[in-house]
């Protein structure tokens, strides 16, 4: 699905004396289909907003978002969304989180099933089925997550920080998965990061923000082929060229042959 961002403000009101806060500035940018975008900046910049106006869950001041030349005038099942704090029902076992949705929309058992046990095998929770959350790692709720909303067969993953709350190796491990899971699935993903390097290492392109209000400060591709390692050169000079982009200079006579 392609999606047009075409100059989207928006602003919060502060308190009852009617002050009001821009969030969003004439934001303004393009996403292809299957293309895998990082949105990136600091806290508060809008990123989160911006994704849930994608996601239908957030109105619009001014400016239009469109997918596939469509107007988006609300939530749509083909635009699934995870989100950071996971959102799991925690009365609910792993396989019926999964198939909420599905039971929702009326899927009959049998099919509902079958598209659970499917999404249960991809995300790599087989032998889980019947745990809660609260049985399960950080990490495991995120693939909870990230199945249930993949068990809609959506066209579009919106993804609003779905690894900050994890340890460093664990978020590593859920990047490579999620990049298996794109690559096999080919979805157009739009994925909300604060980290310089997880954006690096998972988009075709990411879309640096500044802070508040929100506007787009430029466009970086990375024409990396995937998998990507962190270490290789052309991998740390994209990420310094990023840390560029904020004020912060890093050296380039280091030694990466170590």
């Amino acid at each position: 699905m392609s999606i047009v961002f075409d100059n989207i403000c928006k602003k919060f009101q502060l308190n009852e004396l009617e002050k009001y806060m821009t969030v969003l500035d004439h934001v303004s940018f393009n996403v292809e289909e299957n293309e895998f975008i990082c949105l990136l900046g600091p806290s508060g910049c809008g990123k989160s907003t911006l994704l849930k106006m994608l996601a239908g869950l957030e109105s619009i001041d001014e400016g239009v978002i469109n997918v596939d030349g469509n107007e988006v005038k609300g939530p749509n099942p083909e635009r699934g969304m995870v989100f950071q704090d996971y959102a799991l029902f925690h009365w609910l076992t792993v396989e019926k989180n999964i198939a909420f949705g599905l039971e929702l929309k009326g899927v009959p058992k049998e099919v509902r099933k079958q598209k659970v046990d499917e999404c249960i095998e991809l995300v790599g929770l087989k032998g889980f089925e019947n745990a809660y959350p609260h049985q399960l790692s950080g990490g495991m709720k995120q693939r909870v997550a990230i199945a249930r909303v993949l068990a809609m067969k959506p066209k579009m993953m919106l993804m609003d920080e779905p690894f900050s709350a994890l340890d460093a190796f664990t978020r590593m491990n859920m990047q490579d998965e999620l990049m298996s899971l794109w690559q096999k699935q080919r979805f157009t993903c739009i994925f909300v990061t604060h980290d310089i390097e997880e954006a690096v290492y998972m988009a075709d392109k990411i879309v640096v923000m500044n802070s508040r209000p929100g506007k787009v400060k430029t466009v970086v591709p990375v024409p990396l082929a995937r998998p990507r390692k962190r270490t290789d050169y052309d991998f740390i000079k994209i990420r310094n060229h990023v840390f560029e982009q904020y004020g912060y200079q890093q050296s380039e006579d280091i030694d990466y042959s170590i």
